[in-house]
C-alpha cells in the first residue's frame, strides 16, 4: 500500500511534482517564512514553515544573516524535499 503522506522527494522521483514546483515552494518560503500551507503537487500540500523548522541545518542556515541567498535557497529546497506532503 502506498504511503498516504510521501515525502516531496518521493513525489519528485515519481514525477508527481516538478523541479519548478519545488523551486516555487522554496521561493514562497523565502518570501514568507510563516507559510503554513502551500500546494506542492496535485492533491498534496506542504507546511513550509514546519518543513524548514523541522530540518536542523536548514533552519540554522535561514536564520543566519550571513548566509547567502543561494545557500538559503538550497537549504530550504533540501528541507522541502525531505518533508512529508499532506493529502489535500
Amino acid at each position: 500500500m502506498a504511503d498516504p503522506n510521501p515525502t516531496v522527494g518521493e513525489l519528485f522521483k515519481a514525477k508527481a511534482v516538478t523541479d519548478d514546483e519545488v523551486n516555487a515552494a522554496a521561493e514562497a518560503y523565502l518570501a514568507d517564512p510563516d507559510t503554513a500551507s502551500h500546494p506542492i503537487a496535485d492533491g498534496y500540500s506542504l507546511d513550509l514553515a514546519a518543513a524548514v523548522a523541522g530540518h536542523g541545518w536548514a533552519s540554522q542556515v535561514v536564520a543566519n544573516p550571513e548566509s547567502s541567498p543561494g545557500l538559503k535557497r538550497a537549504a530550504t529546497r533540501t528541507a522541502i524535499l525531505l518533508a512529508r506532503a499532506q493529502k489535500a
